[in-house]
């Protein structure tokens, strides 16, 4: 297990995944039996105007409230958040988001470069961002924006990855706090959860 300051205690746990990042999700969420002082917030790469099934399924696995995402909805600790598909999703204060539809980056809407680059001009030092498997480089520069507003970065191990790309390139941008195993997922956030 990683060596984390019991001190730290962010107000935000952004998730950013593509290809092969839901299994992970999944096993964290399954995982957590205790008060998270923080929202998590995620942002997966899904098809445009697909009706959701993934906040539904996300529920079943969870006693946490798993919300869908609405334009200006208001972000609490405790809860599961789910960006929806075909939107940028970005942060206007530590409590509210707001839904985009401006060009893709990165080939992607919701685009995790966008949304972690959001998040840090809000939080700063009071998030944590997450990026896990998938198979383009999105969210890698918004963890280095993440980085330079003092966040802290957590990249899941490209080798648990179902698809590689994405976490490896999180590395080699140099800006990693912890490389993890999915299976620490879940204990390394009762870690930084205020009791």
């Amino acid at each position: 297990m990683h060596n984390l300051k019991t001190t730290y205690h962010p107000e935000l746990l952004l998730i950013g995944g593509s290809a092969g990042s839901l299994n992970v999700i999944m096993e964290m969420l399954k995982e957590i039996d205790f008060y998270l002082s923080f929202a998590i917030v995620i942002v997966v790469h899904r098809k445009p105007y697909s009706t959701s099934v993934l906040p539904q399924l996300l529920q079943q696995i969870t006693e946490l409230e798993v919300i869908e995402i609405e334009d200006k909805i208001d972000i609490v600790s405790n809860k599961i958040y789910i960006a929806p598909s075909d939107y940028h999703l970005l942060f206007e204060n530590t409590k509210s988001v707001s839904l985009d539809s401006s060009e893709k980056m990165n080939y992607s809407r919701p685009s995790i470069d966008v949304t972690f680059r959001s998040a840090a001009e809000v939080f700063g030092s009071k998030m944590i961002a997450v990026l896990l498997s998938g198979a383009n480089a999105d969210g890698v520069e918004g963890l280095k924006y993440v980085k330079n507003n003092a966040g802290k970065v957590w990249i899941q191990n490209p080798d648990t990855a179902q698809v590689d790309y994405m976490p490896r390139m999180g590395i080699q941008s140099g800006v990693s706090d912890i490389i993890f195993y999915p299976e620490e997922l879940a204990q390394l956030l009762k870690k930084c959860s205020k009791l």
